[in-house]
């Protein structure tokens, strides 16, 4: 990914910006935390940069040893590969040290406005799998699994199925890249009101293309968030995307803040998904709905209480 894109993930995010500040590029060794080892979380909740930083300062690898030493067991960086190889392996290194793991980051460029994926072979297909080749070296450095993609914004002059039919050869090609390597894309579906326009908007939509493909190595990221607000129905969804769905990301609504805060009821629905068997990372996509320390810890409250017994 470029770095402009970047830069435009992060307006469309904000929450993310924090992760890729200057301050953090020049992280070395992590502070020692004086914060008491807290119980882990039985599920791998993901924090992301910037959620922690009343209590842990501004540079990431604090950030990640402090989220550790709160109990959390993953991590999710959106923008790693805008970091130096040599924080992406200082970052691989410490969720190592501290037995966590590496969640999704982001792997394509991203069209917000134009037909890109959709438009099937050349210029944006190149480009593409090129990004998918540097997202193999990026994971390796970091431990990571997954990669995001967000295929981009529909073609109002060309059918439906041929918009389909051209995103899963890109998809097919960037996959075979992937499985010699055992890393994963993840299909984001985007909602309508955050990012209207796109692809991409539904679970059914995506687990099509999963099937379509035909590769252990593209997969669903099941933001629950988006899809509460594009279609709701979550856990029937859930259900009948089950096999092809290989992380989920958490936000309420309305606000995109921690759960409890909105709508959604995360105690239930992330119930059900680990009864079901799921042990995969939770990424923690979403603002704080208080600022400074107390807001933090807003957040690790809420997650203790939407963990599942």
């Amino acid at each position: 990914m470029q770095r402009r894109n970047a830069i435009r993930l992060t307006a469309a995010l904000p929450f993310l910006a924090a992760g890729t500040s200057a301050s953090a590029a020049t992280s070395t060794i992590p502070k020692p935390s004086t914060a008491p080892a807290a119980e882990p979380f039985q599920l791998a909740f993901a924090p992301h940069g910037g959620m922690f930083k009343a209590h842990a300062g501004d540079r990431i690898l604090d950030q990640i040893q402090w989220a550790a030493d709160m109990g959390f067991s993953a991590w999710e960086d959106n923008g790693m590969p805008n970091r130096t190889p040599e924080l992406q392996a200082k970052i691989g290194n410490l969720l190592a040290k501290n037995n966590m793991r590496m969640g999704v980051f982001v792997a394509n460029k991203i069209n917000w406005s134009k037909p890109t994926l959709v438009k099937g072979a050349g210029e944006h297909r190149e480009e593409f799998l090129q990004s998918i080749r540097d997202s193999v070296e990026v994971a390796k450095r970091c431990n990571a699994k997954w990669m995001t993609v967000v295929p981009g914004h529909v073609d109002l002059r060309l059918e439906p199925f041929y918009q389909f039919a051209n995103v899963m050869e890109t998809l097919k090609q960037g996959a075979a890249i992937l499985e010699p390597h055992d890393l994963t894309i993840v299909l984001e579906p985007l909602n309508y009101r955050n990012h209207p326009g796109l692809f991409l908007t539904k679970a059914a939509q995506a687990y099509a293309l999963c099937k379509a493909v035909g590769s252990p190595s593209c997969k669903i990221l099941f933001d629950i968030y988006h899809q509460q607000i594009q279609e709701g129905n979550l856990i029937p969804n859930i259900d009948a995307s089950w096999d092809e769905i290989a992380y989920y990301q958490i936000g309420d609504n309305p606000g995109r803040n921690e759960p409890t805060t909105g709508e959604i009821n995360y105690e239930r629905v992330l119930s059900h998904v680990h009864n079901k068997g799921f042990t995969g990372i939770y990424g923690m996509e979403h603002g704080n709905s208080m600022d400074g320390k107390p807001g933090e810890m807003a957040v690790i409250e809420a997650y203790r209480k939407v963990d599942s017994k």
